[in-house]
């Protein structure tokens, strides 16, 4: 046997998806990749240059992958793949791939890709996700949203990919020249020709340029001279990973989208590599890219509203709520941030010190999935007393440009006035820390109340610094007031579990909503207040969201794991169901019509209110709060 080869395979197979192919196809691989030796900063492949016919496995050493201003994208290290993505895109490279230590690589064709490893079930399956973790960025930059906007590209690989559900067709007795006449009339590039709705064969703009116009046809033959058949068939579930791979492997740019998949079911649409790069710029990523690039804040209103058609697609596909969470709540962050840029411009002079703009309430947790109302706050670095009144006038005039701002983008205004451009909220760090430290000292119901709103807060824009610095002084007088997570701990008992004593849903009893479920306020608030009571609790100053609130008290608090597990979950459904609710009835999602829900509805709403019950007795015990109730 060929020794190389062999060392190759033993090396191999210790990684996927080599180890999920058989030994003889593993083998026939392994005698035929190339080796690689790259010196220290040499480069294998470069920004702009042809894509080659190649991805690569690095064997010894480790390998960079950077942007064209040199930073870095990603590390691979032994073991790890790189260029798979390039391949499938083909073109020219958008990245460098550069060693960052003498190393060693594996070169493997997409000859040994399509026949042996995209023809084994589970190399391909394992493939679908390295689509999505091929670029991992290592290095987060200024922007927060990075890590989401990585895990977005996962989930645009992973989810069904959108297909045309009106194909062009043709019978079999067409003639090229009525086939091509139909493609004009409609704007397509291929037509599928049927017989009883199933599809026989498929004729693309290419068709027409190497068959028709090349004089090997004419344009009175029949369709079935120059067809490509039998065609590619996949069921109407295909994901996008799904649909790059039998391209690739089929080298062919068009799918027909079938009930079952098969050629001999009817035919329900075509997917287009077109269809695919479209998708590709309709995610998460493109959209950012397009805040960076906007100049007013109309532009960025429209990208919002996508936001909502991407949002509405997630929750079609399934996705976890917490991703969709998370990568809506940078989206926003990323539009206010572009909107502080817009309104630092309009401004007569640079701010008078350093300052941090902070998201509060549900988008100071991550969770603002819907169009609701805004809440934030400014924090500006102390000055001299014989400046302070010009300072904060210059740091109101230049809130109310962006809280205007966002409301022309869709975020309406506070009813509360709970904004920065309210001098209550728009303040040095100095009295912003007095201002906590009066509201633990003194907890009655308002102080209370603020606490709630205030505690959770986010960093958008500015200088951290100023946060961490009021986080430090937040949990200071907090260890220093013992008796307040004890009222904290009252006032997150103060909405009981949402069902009556007859198991019935706890309703409005007047007002507009009169006879609705309000299931902010009845039950996603109080698994949210109990989230913020715990963790504080456990002096942890960095996790706001509530998800991750309970995953790390679960981690905290083994003895109690379950009971957070299930807070966790009932908070997922009950957010996804507010979400779901909000874009079907275009508004919050707040208040729901009973008589709308159907039995799973209700079952489902109520077993997330058990989650409530648990939550309020554990608290009830920890803070000795029994005879509240």
């Amino acid at each position: 046997m060929n020794t190389i080869a062999e060392r190759i395979f033993d090396y191999l197979k210790a990684f996927p998806p080599f180890n999920l192919l058989t030994r003889s196809q593993l083998f026939a691989v392994s005698e035929r990749v190339d080796v690689i030796y790259l010196e220290k900063d040499k480069y294998l492949f470069e920004i702009d240059k042809p894509v080659e016919d190649h991805f690569y496995v690095v064997r010894d050493g480790a390998v960079g992958l950077f942007r064209e201003n040199n930073s870095l994208v990603d590390e691979c290290d032994e073991g790890d793949i790189f260029g798979l993505r390039a391949l499938l895109r083909t073109g020219l490279y958008k990245l460098n791939a550069k060693a960052i230590e003498e190393s060693i690589v594996y070169s493997i064709s997409s000859e040994l890709l399509e026949k042996y490893i995209t023809t084994n079930k589970d190399a391909s399956q394992f493939l679908m996700a390295s689509f999505a973790s091929n670029t991992r960025v290592k290095q987060a930059d200024d922007n927060d949203f990075i890590e989401s906007l990585n895990r977005s590209s996962e989930y645009t690989y992973l989810q069904t990919a959108d297909y045309s559900k009106n194909p062009i067709t043709c019978s079999i007795h067409t003639s090229v020249k009525e086939a091509a006449q139909i493609m004009t009339h409609k704007h397509v590039g291929s037509i599928i020709i049927v017989n009883d709705n199933k599809p026989i064969g498929i004729i693309t703009d290419k068709d027409l340029r190497t068959k028709i116009a090349t004089g090997k046809f004419t344009i009175d033959d029949k369709v079935s001279a120059i067809m490509s058949s039998p065609v590619i068939t996949y069921p109407e579930t295909i994901t996008v990973a799904e649909t790059q791979i039998a391209m690739l492997k089929n080298k062919i740019t068009h799918l027909c989208i079938t009930k079952d998949g098969t050629d001999n079911s009817e035919l329900t649409g075509i997917l287009s590599e077109h269809d695919i790069i479209v998708l590709r710029e309709n995610n998460a990523s493109s959209l950012i890219k397009e805040i960076k690039r906007s100049y007013w804040p109309e532009q960025l209103k429209d990208i919002r509203e996508r936001t909502e058609t991407l949002l509405t697609k997630y929750l079609e596909q399934d996705i976890p709520i917490d991703f969709i969470s998370k990568l809506v709540s940078a989206i926003n962050d990323a539009i206010t941030q572009r909107i502080i840029e817009f309104a630092l411009t309009e401004m007569d002079s640079k701010p008078p010190t350093k300052f941090t703009w902070l998201a509060i309430g549900s988008q100071g947790r991550q969770e603002q999935l819907l169009m609701t109302d805004q809440d934030n706050a400014l924090v500006f670095e102390d000055v001299e007393p014989s400046k302070y009144e010009d300072t904060k006038s210059y740091f109101l005039k230049l809130t109310d440009h962006i809280n205007h701002s966002l409301e022309i983008v869709g975020f309406e205004l506070c009813p509360a006035q709970m904004m920065a451009n309210n001098p209550k909220w728009c303040n040095s760090i100095t009295e912003w820390s007095q201002q906590f430290k009066s509201w633990i000292a003194t907890p009655d119901q308002d102080n209370l109340m603020l606490c709630t709103i205030f505690f959770d807060y986010e960093h958008v824009y500015g200088d951290t610094s100023l946060v961490n610095q009021l986080s430090e002084q937040i949990f200071e007088s907090i260890a220093s007031h013992d008796i307040f997570l004890t009222y904290l701990g009252r006032n997150a008992l103060q909405n009981p579990p949402p069902l009556s004593f007859f198991r019935q849903f706890l309703v409005e009893d007047d007002g507009e909503h009169k006879d609705q479920f309000d299931i902010k306020s009845r039950a996603m608030m109080p698994l949210v207040d109990a989230a913020r009571l715990l963790i504080l609790s456990h002096n942890i100053k960095s996790t706001n969201n509530t998800l991750e609130r309970y995953e790390k008290l679960a981690e905290l608090e083994p003895q109690n794991k379950d009971t957070y597990i299930f807070c966790l979950e009932s908070y997922k459904n009950l957010l996804r169901f507010r979400t779901q609710r909000g874009l079907a009835n275009d508004d919050s999602g707040r208040f729901i019509d009973l008589e709308s829900l159907n039995k799973s509805d209700r079952l489902r709403l109520k077993r997330s209110f058990k989650a409530v019950k648990s939550i309020q007795e554990l608290i009830k015990t920890r803070f000795k709060l029994s005879q509240l109730l």
